[in-house]
């Protein structure tokens, strides 16, 4: 049975992490003393809920976690190093440490260790998240005990409120480019100069000409969506910027 240990400290660990071309020890003490840190746990890298929400908004909301008093922010998955590796590569999570507990050492030392043997995994981490301070666990949000992989409260906006809930979340934004075009160049310097985050798209590659014509009605680069609203291009951008 699953159990909130709020008030505890983390479990005391030393985890072997592959960076740089060379193993190293990573302590508990390393990640947690004299910070601020959110926690976010999953059953495992490249799976779908992980990849297409609970990483990626944790990632989106990192500068307004950070600027809510948080320093760092580490998901942890009972994988190995290579694997977390790739996945962070994959998912450009670059505001994120991704932490793998490849023996489960940590997760079990939460009490979070359980086997999903049914679908191939084997020992994985139940999905939670935690406020931890100086090593002291403040705040679990845990996942219902219920079959399959419940995804209800330990995503980062419930985190986020539950730290800030004055915080002013950003809005998502899609910039669609083309390689060597100096007003995508422009854009990204302006939406950079605001601080805001986001994701480019660029024709070609990650989508078609006709899919940009399609959703904008314009077939010329950049294209700027902010919150689902279609802005246009970059001086139309600016204009909205500076207003």
């Amino acid at each position: 049975m699953l159990k909130d240990i709020s008030g505890q400290k983390v479990p005391q660990v030393t985890l072997p992490i592959f960076a740089n071309n060379q193993w190293q020890n990573v302590t508990t003490d390393d990640l947690f003393k004299g910070k601020t840190v959110v926690v976010f746990s999953l059953p495992g890298a490249f799976t779908p809920t992980c990849s297409s929400t609970h990483l990626p908004r944790f990632n989106e909301l990192a500068s307004t976690f950070k600027a809510s008093g948080v320093d760092d922010i580490l998901c942890f998955s009972v994988n190995d190093s290579f694997v977390m590796s790739a996945w962070e590569k994959d998912q450009e999570a670059q505001h994120i440490r991704l932490i793998p507990d490849g023996t489960g050492e940590f997760t079990h030392g939460m009490g979070m260790l359980v086997d999903k043997s049914k679908i191939g995994f084997g020992k994985r981490s139940w999905r939670y998240s935690m406020l931890v301070k100086d090593g002291v666990i403040e705040k679990m949000f845990i996942e219902p005990e219920v079959d399959g992989d419940p995804f209800e409260v330990s995503d980062a906006d419930t985190m986020l409120d539950y730290i800030n809930p004055e915080a002013v979340k950003p809005k998502a934004v899609a910039l669609f480019t083309k390689p060597n075009c100096p007003y995508c160049q422009n854009a990204k310097r302006l939406l950079a100069k605001h601080n805001m985050q986001f994701e480019e798209i660029v024709i070609g590659k990650d989508a078609s000409s006709t899919s940009l014509k399609a959703m904008s009605g314009r077939d010329t680069v950049p294209q700027i969506f902010i919150g689902g609203q279609h802005i246009g291009g970059s001086e139309d951008l600016e204009v909205l910027l500076n207003s």
